[in-house]
């Protein structure tokens, strides 16, 4: 496509984000025929180089030409509707801003596959070489014949007519003597879902004419299977209505030759017809459940924060019937008419929660979250588009669908981890951005619910920047749970299994077992054994690619690179000495499970982890095991944790409290006090009270003994006066940079070339570089570099353009060209 001159201010333009990282966005001209159709927040396919084309979203129209650029023509429109309202782009330009990385990779990550089109090669017949195909050969001549019937041939269809799958000669050969010519078309890789419907012809539509048909029609009369499924069909199609050829056969237990026979005599008719993939119920308002005195209490405190403040954070302990205030909150807005995002950290815990809201909203209800698959998820984006559904239950990426008339947020469970996105960017926190998103709509409230706050957030409610309002009582006057440290040094034997379960925990075990309850342990590591060493030299198995040692999967028998995900067959010789005894080291959920079956082989025993469900339904289906009573123990990861309601569990065992209180972070008090609270919190929740134990060899740790008082002040004292100390957040801001090179003296050299630049002006803010714990990566070398800086937008903003200035600059020198630099914004 030619590139055209701009003429006079009356030229229409349109700036076009592409999903691609680049600084800033290009602007194409928008050609007289599209001047009618093209909008913000639709799509439009543009060429970018030679001959690559995208498919971008319009960020705006406008008549301002570029500045010493020759712009090209927006090929297509795509849309007739926009795909995102404005809300979204403003959305999307400050995530951009604030996390520091361009708006294309925002758009990557917002919109559903789908909507990202893909480039495939097209023939198209060039009619100006006429239909004088005599000068061709034989193979030539097939595809020049079947281009001037076509006008367009695929690859794969050229391969076909050839019968050959090289065929690049041929279409060289074709181009040259310019019987056709290469058109790179953008393609929607959408596809409707569509089911085969059975009807009854019109023609016995009357009973008359039906009972003529069942009586007296001879060709029916020889032929008994075909007779048999018309019965069965009229008998569903009066008691369910209509349905599908897949179930009638089914149900009728008939083949397809049987119903194929009553087609073709003209009995019956199939037709095709475009159907949603995710089933909906009926829709419904229906909250029938009465709220406790203090739920009721807590409700209005909620209400009367929302008239003068934006963001409410809910502190209620665990099994206070924060969900109940949740479902009040949802009815009220949704009966004037608004839209409603439920935010919740896990998708486990969407399985749960979507069963008790679709009782009350039925299909008001939506799903969103990465088990979808990408049909599935264009379909609920759609739907929340267009309005038709009104109330989204979703992980982090549900913040990117096109709300048109948000009315409010929840983010349950808003202290968790899992609400921030560590890889690829944008490194956005989905609480921090569902609090901007929220100011972008009108009258847009905040929820932030928990029965442990980040600390951050209740620094803002104590502050007044936050509405406040606490739950501290469980639902039914239920008590807390019991909390006892077991002292694993007291308990310390040559048999692993009773290491991993000490006598105490499981006499508590086999009392609750006695007792019909059920049992939840928690351990924070996945796989057989993290680790294993040599017991001659010491010599550790470690990943190739990764500076990590390797865990062993004895379910699967091979040892698992945790990072980079790299697998490798077991090690029995040690690489160094040449020795084969290997002593194991610690133990991850695999290992428990195998515990559980040496000492208690007659209970049910499930583990919940990464490696155990895999799959859309997978964690729906293990939920539903645990809450039907199928399964006696569940042994799981942080999966366990997060706000799961379970009537019978009377036990929760942590068994390694001291890894948990381990890790190397500033935030470790916090997060291992938040773990295990909400661990315990799964502990007799409905009927009696509730047992925890802890395993640990620090029973005088501060935070073990806040835990056991669940002293959530307690811990938010002592960590604020030490945040205020050492100036971590909330006291500052803090930017992390990552450099990453295949080489580690380049790597090491571009980090403190890149400190020394800012030294002189952000010096007294600064801390490293260093190299991070894991310093090798998918074969990357990593060091890092943070930056602590004041609580004042125009400092973040100032530092955000100077390192971006300084990457600039680093890659400007040959030897630093492939340096990484990745920046994560509040990412500690």
């Amino acid at each position: 496509m030619a590139s055209i001159k701009n003429i006079d201010n009356t030229t229409l333009y349109a700036e076009v984000i592409i999903p691609l990282a680049l600084p800033l966005n290009y602007t194409w001209v928008v050609p007289q025929r599209f001047q009618e159709t093209v909008q913000p927040g639709c799509r439009v396919e543009v060429n970018l180089g030679k001959n690559k084309r995208y498919a971008g979203v319009v960020k705006r129209v406008h008549h301002e030409p570029p500045d010493f650029v020759e712009t090209k023509e927006v090929l297509n429109v795509l849309d007739a509707q926009p795909v995102v309202y404005e809300q979204q782009l403003r959305l999307w330009e400050w995530m951009a801003r604030y996390y520091m990385c361009t708006e294309g990779e925002v758009m990557a990550a917002a919109l559903p596959a789908h909507f990202k089109l893909s480039s495939e090669t097209i023939l198209v017949f060039n009619e100006e070489a006429g239909d004088d195909f005599t000068n061709l050969d034989t193979e030539e001549y097939l595809v020049a014949e079947a281009l001037h019937i076509r006008r367009e041939l695929r690859l794969p269809e050229v391969q076909q007519i050839l019968d050959a799958t090289h065929v690049y000669p041929v279409i060289n050969r074709l181009i040259q003597k310019r019987i056709c010519y290469v058109w790179e078309a953008l393609k929607e890789t959408y596809n409707p879902k569509k089911e085969t419907y059975i009807a009854l012809h019109p023609d016995y539509d009357s009973e008359a004419a039906l009972e003529r048909l069942l009586n007296e029609d001879k060709r029916l009369q020889r032929a008994e299977k075909q007779m048999q499924l018309l019965l069965a069909y009229l008998h569903f199609q009066r008691t369910e209505g209509e349905i599908t050829k897949a179930e009638l056969l089914k149900k009728a237990g008939a083949t397809d030759a049987h119903l194929k026979g009553l087609i073709e005599k003209g009995i019956l008719i199939a037709e095709k017809r475009t159907v949603d993939r995710i089933k909906g119920a009926a829709k419904q308002i229906e909250v029938n459940f009465e709220l406790s005195s203090a739920q009721e209490n807590a409700l209005q405190e909620i209400s009367d924060v929302f008239t003068s403040k934006n963001i409410c954070l809910l502190h209620g302990v665990t099994s206070s019937g924060k969900t109940e205030i949740y479902i009040r909150l949802i009815e009220r807005y949704l009966k004037a008419g608004r839209q409603i995002l439920y935010m919740l950290p896990e998708i486990a815990l969407t399985a749960q929660t979507i069963r008790r809201l679709e009782k009350h909203f039925g299909g008001h209800i939506g799903v969103y979250h990465s088990k979808f698959s990408q049909n599935e998820r264009i379909e609920i984006w759609n739907k929340v588009k267009d309005g038709r559904v009104k109330v989204v239950l979703g992980a982090r990426s549900a913040l990117f669908l096109p709300f048109d008339d948000l009315g409010l947020i929840i983010c349950d469970e808003e202290h968790d981890t899992s609400y921030k996105q560590m890889e690829p960017a944008p490194r956005y926190h989905a609480r921090d951005t569902a609090i901007y998103m929220a100011s972008l709509y009108e009258d847009c409230k905040v929820l932030l619910g928990s029965a442990t706050p980040s600390l951050e957030s209740y620094y803002n409610a104590t502050a007044g920047k936050y509405g406040l309002v606490k739950l501290m009582q469980r639902y039914g006057d239920i008590a807390m749970p019991e909390i006892e440290m077991i002292d694993t040094r007291r308990y310390r034997s040559a048999n692993d299994a009773e290491n991993i379960l000490t006598q105490p925990l499981r006499e508590a075990i086999q009392a609750a077992l006695n007792d019909q309850k059920q049992v939840i342990l928690f351990q924070n590591r996945r796989g057989y054994t993290p680790y294993q060493r040599c017991s001659t030299c010491g010599w550790v198995p470690q990943c190739r690619h990764c500076d990590v040692s390797l865990t062993y999967h004895k379910f699967y028998n091979k040892l698992v690179c945790h990072y980079c995900g790299t697998s490798y067959p077991p090690v029995i010789t040690c690489a160094r000495c040449g020795n084969h005894d290997f002593i194991q080291k610690q133990f991850g959920t695999e290992k428990i499970e195998e515990a559980l079956k040496e000492f208690f082989p007659d209970a049910r025993t499930a583990r919940m982890d990464i490696d155990s469900v895999k799959g859309k339904n997978a964690h729906h289906q293990l939920i539903q095991d645990f809450e039907q009573h199928k399964i006696d123990i569940l042994v799981g990861t942080q999966m366990v944790v997060k706000g799961l309601d379970f009537e019978n569990v009377s036990l929760v065992g942590i068994l390694d409290a001291d890894g948990i209180l381990s890790f190397a972070d500033f935030r470790v008090n916090e997060r291992a006090y938040q773990l295990m609270e909400q661990v315990s919190g799964r502990a007799g929740r409905k009927h009696g009270k509730g047992k925890v134990l802890i395993q640990t060899s620090q029973m005088q740790h501060p935070v073990l003994l806040q835990v056991k008082q669940h002293d959530y002040t307690g811990l938010y004292e002592n960590e604020i006066s030490k945040r205020e100390q050492f100036f971590y957040p909330p006291f500052s801001r803090i930017i992390k940079l990552t450099f990453k090179n295949k080489q580690k003296e380049v790597v090491r050299d571009a980090a403190q070339l890149f400190a020394g630049a800012l030294s002189s002006k952000y010096g007294k803010y600064l801390t490293g570089p260093a190299e991070p714990i894991v310093n090798k990566v998918r074969n990357q070398y990593l060091m890092e570099l943070l930056l602590k800086l004041p609580r004042s937008a125009k400092v973040l903003e100032q530092c955000k353009k100077d390192i971006l200035y300084q990457v600039a600059v680093l890659h400007q020198e040959k030897r630093y060209k492939s340096v990484i630099v990745i920046p994560d914004v509040d990412g500690v």
